[in-house]
């Protein structure tokens, strides 16, 4: 007795018409096959998924909760082929998180910064005059 398989419909979760502008951004590709498509919509969803739960991991370990850009930076780092070609791509991170910002340049305070001409400040809007007395009002 032949037991029949079950074949389960792989739909990837990226649309297939985005994959296909995306691919068609490449002036030497004209057309994409449909079968084409859907395998590198497959494998794109594979290297995603592979990645998230690189930076996860990464993540845990630096015991934080919220994935950043460092720990996807990392992840790309430690595995070869990801480094080879992603890590380029990669905007280059201000600070990392795990250091204190300290070394940060701290910008002047507002009343040691010079104020444009015909310009006051909004704290001496709503301070009181200190040397000048309340008026009287005469009901003459």
């Amino acid at each position: 007795m032949a037991e029949e398989e079950k074949s389960e419909a792989i739909m990837p979760e990226l649309p297939l018409g985005r994959v296909k502008k995306l691919v068609k951004l490449d002036r030497d590709i004209n057309k994409v096959n449909s079968e084409a498509l859907f395998l590198i919509s497959c494998s794109t969803e594979l290297f995603l998924r592979f990645l998230a739960e690189q930076s996860a991991e990464i993540a845990i370990q630096k015991k934080r909760r919220t994935v950043k850009l460092e720990h996807l930076r990392i992840a790309a780092k430690k595995h070869r082929p990801t480094r080879d070609f992603l890590l380029d791509s990669l905007p280059v991170p201000s600070q990392p998180s795990d250091r204190p910002p300290a070394d940060r340049i701290r910008p002047q305070p507002a009343a040691e910064k010079p104020l444009p001409a015909g310009t006051r400040r909004i704290d001496d809007f709503f301070r009181k005059p200190e040397k000048e007395k309340p008026s009287e009002v005469n009901d003459s």
